[in-house]
């Protein structure tokens, strides 16, 4: 039976990420690991990352760990282990930048894991090989496996927002919470003996300020507002056009944070060069991830987007464009 404090909230905060338009530059990994990670025994945590598809990820092989619901039923996965989520490099800055070290420039240990260790490496053959960027974080679920497994009920959903948000008071690090999630977002601090995980910048959305994220997006491809508000960007992508879609749904956690599928990318092409008539990402690999609504959803976005090109109106099209970035972040938390 789930916990009583999993309720509905009162409101629930929404993101959306743009899969055609994240350009893989890691600003938003920046923004919240200054804020928020940079303490003791935070070191190897990213609550915020952006890993390359396909690739390993971070933690290395998260999706294969188990965890979320499977008919209703809690699933209890693995925990990462610290190679997995990437050894904190140590580096000598002080002998090789100012006494001259004569051994080889080296962090130490060094992991054959980590964030970004299979950057830009993707699948497939040259001249179809093919990869895009797919930022994660917490995906503050409306069914959170993080909350059920809890032990000490140290985790709850906030009824203001829907964040959800871990007790460190209340916590003893048990552990069972990295355990069940499926994507693998919360932490344990070694030396806090506490689980950490994003707080969805909750102090920044008391105020009407968009997550950090979110506000530091370089290729605006980033929305942020209450799913409940007809006139936020995340309702249109996500309620009216449906093209915004969770990532492993069959989870069952039902995540809050949504994904605009890569529509847009480059066609495939024979050894001369002649270009095809099918995307070199393939379709079978996008419905992994989002499920088999993803082909519909490719399918809209393409439609919306020839309107485009052929100068008619789409009001699609000019929401994802984020023309001012107030309509996607800012305009939705007021």
């Amino acid at each position: 039976m789930a916990k009583e404090m999993q309720t509905k909230p009162e409101r629930q905060l929404t993101f959306v990420v743009d899969l055609n338009k994240c350009i893989g530059c890691q600003t938003c990994t920046v923004a919240c690991k200054r804020l928020w990670t940079s303490g003791p025994g935070q070191d190897f945590m990213y609550w915020r990352n952006v890993e390359t598809a396909p690739g390993t990820g971070y933690p290395a092989n998260w999706a294969d760990k188990g965890g979320g619901f499977k008919n209703g039923e809690l699933q209890k996965g693995r925990r990462p282990t610290l190679m997995e989520y990437g050894v904190p490099f140590n580096f000598d800055y002080q002998a090789r930048l100012f006494e001259g070290g004569k051994d080889r420039v080296r962090p130490s240990p060094t992991a054959r894991s980590g964030p970004n260790w299979d950057e830009d490496q993707g699948a497939g053959e040259f001249p179809n090989n093919y990869y895009f960027y797919l930022p994660r974080m917490c995906n503050h679920c409306t069914k959170p496996a993080c909350l059920e497994a809890c032990p000490n009920d140290a985790i709850y959903k906030r009824a203001a927002d829907g964040i959800v948000v871990i007790n460190t008071e209340q916590c003893k690090g048990a552990q069972e919470c990295v355990q069940a999630c499926p994507y693998a977002k919360p932490y344990f601090n070694q030396i806090a003996q506490k689980a950490n995980k994003c707080i969805g910048c909750f102090p920044r959305i008391e105020k009407g300020v968009a997550t950090a994220c979110v506000a530091q997006c370089v290729g605006r491809a980033m929305h942020v507002g209450f799913i409940d508000d007809a006139n936020s960007s995340v309702h249109k992508l996500v309620k009216t056009w449906k093209v915004a879609l969770p990532l492993y749904p069959e989870k069952g956690t039902e995540p809050n944070v949504f994904y605009i599928p890569p529509a847009f990318g480059p066609m495939v092409e024979d050894d001369k060069g002649n270009i095809g008539s099918e995307p070199k990402i393939p379709m079978s690999y996008l419905v992994k991830l989002f499920g088999a609504d993803v082909q519909r959803a490719t399918a809209t976005l393409r439609e919306e987007r020839a309107k485009r090109m052929n100068n008619a109106p789409s009001d699609l099209m000019a929401v994802l464009i984020g023309h001012r970035s107030a309509d996607m972040m800012i305009s939705p938390l007021t």
